[in-house]
């Protein structure tokens, strides 16, 4: 058992009903999540350094016509409201602590995973851990290779830009959103305002820095030989210059049932440059699933 599973305690988590905000105790580490709806689990994964706040943006509209689900929006460990540990010292210790909280929240229960950036490639951590228990995989924009100088990128092309709008905005968001956002739109502005520079600046970077220094799962080499049989997305962007696309490409064999999308005037943030594609695409995927049973 690793370090992060020994020290697990068995107390349960606490609920402020308000806000539909849920503190879940794992030992040292307080796992800050939201849970909206009600039905078949779905396990919500965001990138690094962000929180669950753009995943939420980015799904929540799916299910407004959709009933029968549980959105499940954790903030990984040094991000968002869930602190940093010291117990938790690599990407295999914080992938423990995902699933202890899984455990804790759903004991026994199957569900499904949804993982954007970072989020995806936790997402084949659990899968490689607890395959037989999950129902269906969505990959957005999916950290394929962790080592980004192994990273197989393509070059940043801007198809959309505002100049007058990019004139106006705080030199600060300037300079993040320039190098690697594909439409530099109004749109994509307020999403970075609203949901991504808070969450950069509440992360606890140095915490992060510290999981980074053992940058895969000690279990890499045999990640790849895992073949899960249920239905799957993955969507990729066609100039995304953070994970790229073409790597991703290399998990079809392991996913036979899956959807892959390569979307064009998509990058890095390809749930807000190409909102409607991806709701339409992530929708479908959902029918899968329930189809699946």
């Amino acid at each position: 058992m690793s370090r992060v599973g020994c020290i697990i305690e068995q107390q349960c988590c606490s609920f402020a009903q308000r806000r539909r905000a849920v503190e879940c105790k794992l030992g040292s580490t307080t796992v800050y999540y939201e849970s909206v709806g009600e039905g078949r689990p779905l396990i919500m994964l965001h990138g690094m350094p962000t929180d669950h706040r753009s995943m939420k943006a980015d799904m929540e509209p799916v299910f407004e016509q959709r009933p029968g689900w549980q959105r499940i929006y954790p903030d990984l460990p040094g991000m968002g409201k869930t602190p940093g540990s010291s117990a938790i010292t690599s990407e295999d210790h914080l992938l423990d602590v995902v699933i202890q909280f899984v455990d804790r929240l759903i004991p026994g229960l199957r569900y499904s995973v949804a993982g954007l950036s970072y989020g995806g490639y936790l997402a084949r951590g659990l899968v490689y851990r607890q395959g037989a228990r999950i129902d269906g995989v969505l990959m957005t924009v999916p950290a394929v290779i962790m080592d980004e100088a192994r990273r197989d990128l393509p070059t940043l092309i801007v198809i959309e830009r505002d100049e007058e709008l990019m004139a106006e905005i705080e030199p600060a968001l300037r300079q993040a959103m320039e190098p690697m956002v594909v439409a530099q739109s109004r749109r994509v502005v307020e999403g970075w305002q609203r949901d991504i520079l808070p969450a950069i600046s509440m992360a606890d970077h140095e915490f992060l820095k510290q999981i980074r220094q053992i940058e895969q799962f000690s279990f890499e080499a045999d990640l790849g030989h895992v073949v899960f049989e249920r239905p799957t997305l993955i969507l990729t962007g066609r100039q995304d210059n953070v994970c790229g696309y073409r790597q991703a490409w290399d998990l079809l064999d392991q996913f036979p049932r899956a959807t892959f999308a390569v979307l064009d005037r998509a990058g890095h943030f390809l749930t807000i440059e190409q909102e409607g594609l991806f709701r339409a695409l992530v929708s479908e995927w959902l029918d899968r699933v329930e189809e699946a049973g």
